[in-house]
């Protein structure tokens, strides 16, 4: 929004009327030119604010990149190892029910067979 520039009465009773009016307008002509001048350098300043901003910006999403893949090659590694440790305590447990199992049907067999063949002996003695 441009001032317009005004000079005291007695400047335009000095000068006269068309002489002030003249300075009054070639203050307002550079008033607008240092405007003009200052809004095309703070577009400049703007843009190559932007472009600074944008390389950061894309900087910055590289490194959250890096990370994340970092962060999720360390996880994987970590699942993996859980994983390889579950399997091992899942292999023992498996041993373990095993040999419980063996000792359990061990002698009930051992007993079923002793009673089969003391059915068996008891009716050939007859």
């Amino acid at each position: 929004m441009p001032v317009t520039a005004k000079l005291s009465k007695r400047f335009y009773e000095v000068l006269g009327e068309d002489v002030a009016n003249e300075l009054v307008a070639w203050f307002n002509a550079v008033d607008a030119t240092y405007r003009a001048d200052l809004r095309e350098l703070n577009e400049l300043n703007f843009a190559r604010f932007h472009v600074k901003l944008e390389q950061r910006l894309a900087e910055l999403d590289a490194r959250w990149r890096e990370r994340w893949a970092a962060l999720d090659a360390k996880l994987e590694q970590r699942l993996a190892a859980l994983d390889a440790k579950l399997e091992q305590r899942l292999a023992a447990l498996r041993a373990d029910l095993v040999k419980w199992m063996f000792a359990f049907w061990a002698p009930t067999a051992v007993a079923l067979f002793a009673t089969g063949f003391g059915v068996v002996t008891l009716l050939l003695r007859r």
